[in-house]
């Protein structure tokens, strides 16, 4: 199972949320996103404590398209730093990783 991963990924606005999301799932880059939100996040940006709304990306793909997955989230988002962060899938329902991966091309 550590074939597909679960990626996050946060943005600044419901829109982009929405681009990056559908432009994931039509490209055949996730099979899936789930779009989580608003959220609201604390972090240190250039020594400075930073306080944002954002929203979640969590999408679900294969391990072998998360270079390609990465780059796209890379030219479409507008943060300079963007976080995109895989999870491996270590366990799940054995009908929702069939339908991910029939999804995926696996």
């Amino acid at each position: 199972m550590s074939e597909f991963v679960v990626v996050l990924v946060t943005v600044g606005s419901a829109d982009e949320a929405e681009r990056l999301a559908e432009a994931a799932v039509s490209e055949q880059l996730a099979a899936c996103v789930n779009i989580v939100g608003p959220i609201r996040s604390i972090y240190m940006w250039k020594g400075a404590l930073q306080r944002d709304e954002e929203r979640l990306l969590v999408l679900k793909t294969r391990a072998a398209l998360f270079p390609a997955l990465e780059r796209r989230v890379r030219e479409l988002h507008s943060y300079e730093t963007p976080e995109v962060v895989a999870l491996p899938i270590t366990a799940g329902s054995v009908p929702y990783l069939e339908w991910l991966g029939g999804l995926l091309g696996c």
